[in-house]
């Protein structure tokens, strides 16, 4: 049970969301002091362990949601923010435990685990922010499509790197400002903090997920924004659809040039 493979497969298959993201935090403990012994060669889940709530619906099957004054629709937007950075927790596990063939060095496990860690922090903060308006997650229906990405990219690291930090959290970077600014808008700073603090995380996650795609191009001799631009075109169900938040992904080292050829105009 002692082996980093392990441990991240017993984040994804435990079912109780707060549980999942306490077992996250500690495993990211025990490997940086050293209480994980090697990196093991347990295999991952095909999907991970959810609770019975929420329901799980088809993306178009979701409501619209208004930030206003009342309640409603800030308890949705935390809601399903709750829902992705669960997702997000399994992914950083999924990433640790089925690719261990790899001969990646240690600050490759250092770095997804430090994502585990922090997206485990963001799913508490939401839950802990849902809990002050009155409910909790697991109360509206959530929608399924957050885990077809790492099922299309099961096989390929490169891909799985291509497409989960470098377009759907790349996609966080764009819209969460705006977020923040409706919240702020209509005076719940509280929530507005939550997402200000995932913001800026979520930066540092894109930056790692761009730092090892390039290594493994540089690893394999191929080149990086060609090779990520046919992996998204292979792997990604859609465009990416601007306004990009170009300030926020050139700090994570993701120019212009890399997507922009692929956008939605």
């Amino acid at each position: 049970m002692n082996t980093l493979t392990a441990r991240a497969v017993a984040v994804l298959t435990d079912a109780d969301p707060a549980g999942k993201a306490e077992r996250a935090r500690t495993m990211a403990a025990d490997w940086a002091e050293g209480r994980i012994g090697s990196l093991g060669d347990t295999r991952p889940p095909a999907r991970p362990a959810r609770p019975e709530r929420p329901q799980l619906k088809r993306p178009g099957d979701m409501p619209k949601r208004k930030i206003n004054r009342g309640t409603a629709g800030r308890f949705a937007l935390l809601h399903a923010l709750a829902h992705i950075e669960l997702n997000a927790i399994d992914l950083a596990c999924d990433i640790l435990a089925r690719f261990p063939e790899q001969g990646l060095p240690n600050a490759f496990h250092d770095d997804w685990l430090r994502v585990a860690e922090e997206e485990a922090k963001h799913f508490l903060l939401l839950e802990e922010r849902l809990d002050e308006l009155g409910g909790a997650y697991g109360d509206l229906p959530a929608h399924d499509g957050l885990w077809q990405a790492a099922e299309d990219t099961a096989g390929d690291l490169l891909a799985r790197l291509a497409v989960v930090p470098l377009v759907l959290e790349a996609r966080g970077l764009d819209v969460t400002p705006a977020m923040i600014a409706k919240l702020e808008a209509v005076d719940d700073h509280r929530s507005a903090g939550v997402l200000d603090v995932i913001y800026r995380d979520e930066v540092g996650h894109v930056a790692i997920g761009k730092r090892w795609f390039d290594h493994l191009c540089q690893r394999d001799g191929v080149d990086p924004r060609r090779t990520w631009q046919d992996l998204v075109r292979r792997h990604f169900k859609g465009q990416l659809k601007p306004p990009f938040n170009e300030d926020a992904r050139q700090q994570a080292n993701l120019p212009p040039d890399f997507y922009t050829a692929l956008a939605e105009l």
